[in-house]
């Protein structure tokens, strides 16, 4: 790989750790229940996306596999909680 792409791989997943670090704290110190599922929501996709990156700077296809299932994972886990929010009961 090229120096430039090592550079802005590197650059890249510092601000989505970063991005992701603020969603942990959003997610501990928000104000409202739907803020905090907000911040869960954000929190998996900031996920997937340092996971791809990381994979992508090691080139490793095993990865991606991996950020599939927490993009899975992640998108079940928001429905669930929004329906017990909304509801209060997951299944009906």
């Amino acid at each position: 790989m090229s120096e430039v792409l090592m550079w802005a791989l590197d650059i890249g997943a510092l601000a989505v750790g970063m991005a992701v670090l603020l969603c942990g704290w959003r997610l501990l110190r928000g104000p409202s229940l739907p803020d905090r599922i907000l911040a869960l929501d954000t929190l998996y996709m900031g996920l997937v996306a340092l996971v791809v990156l990381l994979g992508i700077r090691h080139d490793s296809p095993l990865v991606f596999e991996a950020a599939l299932i927490v993009a899975m994972l992640g998108f079940v886990s928001t429905v669930a909680l929004a329906r017990y929010v909304a509801r209060g009961d997951v299944v009906e």
